[in-house]
């Protein structure tokens, strides 16, 4: 049924206007952002396909954040443009579910850590890897990608983790990174890194608190575990 034919207060954009966008469908929610279908189907048919795309079951829309403009593009009825909006769509989510202002923030615990990363990082497929740059009270200063990997691992160095620190005169740094696998368990090569950072910032003055890694299923600190395997 093309949309004109639909009763107006079952039209995407009437109903919103009409009853708020919480009354809206995932497809219809998506229609809006397409806009338009094509003379076989509507944007909330086209908006469908895109959804059937989450092959795992999972009722959520995180894994649009993992589709690309190709991936897009191949459902009929997506060019180029439409993809690029969704993709643009995603980005702005990913961004809004970050803390609205991480400078000021107080790292007490590893708690604080997962609280500020968690929901940003947990669903990432590739291997991301971030430094917290704090203050002499714990107070953060700056928060750096440091690196990106594949979705097993990520290739890194000292130096790399360092470097911004450094630059700042900071004292204390955190590492964080997660695992795509979903499990925050820390490999061998996470505690061996871990170890070779330390050594590193000692020689700079730079003070390592804690190697975090996030997962979908929750988070382990390096440190934490390192001191009750002593």
């Amino acid at each position: 049924m093309k949309m004109k034919e639909l009763p107006i207060s079952e039209r995407p954009y009437e109903k919103l206007e009409m009853y708020g966008a919480k009354a809206l469908s995932n497809a219809e929610l998506i229609a809006i952002i397409i806009k338009t279908g094509t003379k076989e189907e509507s944007s909330v048919s086209i908006a469908q396909k895109i959804l059937s795309l989450e092959k795992n079951g999972e009722n959520n829309l995180r894994f649009l954040q993992n589709i690309s403009i190709e991936e897009f593009m191949r459902i009929k009825g997506i060019g180029k443009v439409k993809a690029i909006q969704l993709m643009a769509i995603c980005e702005l989510t990913k961004r809004m579910s970050r803390p609205l202002d991480t400078i000021q923030v107080q790292i007490n615990s590893p708690k604080d850590v997962a609280e500020l990363l968690t929901e940003e990082m947990k669903y990432e497929k590739r291997e991301v890897v971030k430094a917290i740059i704090l203050n002499s009270k714990n107070t953060i200063i700056k928060m750096v990608d440091v690196c990106f990997g594949g979705t097993n691992s990520a290739i890194l160095k000292p130096k790399d983790v360092l470097q911004e620190a450094i630059k700042l005169g900071a004292p204390k740094i955190i590492l964080v990174h997660n695992h795509p696998s979903g499990d925050p368990t820390p490999s061998k090569s996470d505690f061996d890194f871990t170890e070779r950072l330390v050594q590193a910032s000692q020689i700079m003055g730079i003070e390592l608190l804690d190697h975090i890694v996030i997962g979908e299923y929750g988070y382990r600190s390096i440190f934490y575990l390192k001191k009750m395997n002593n």
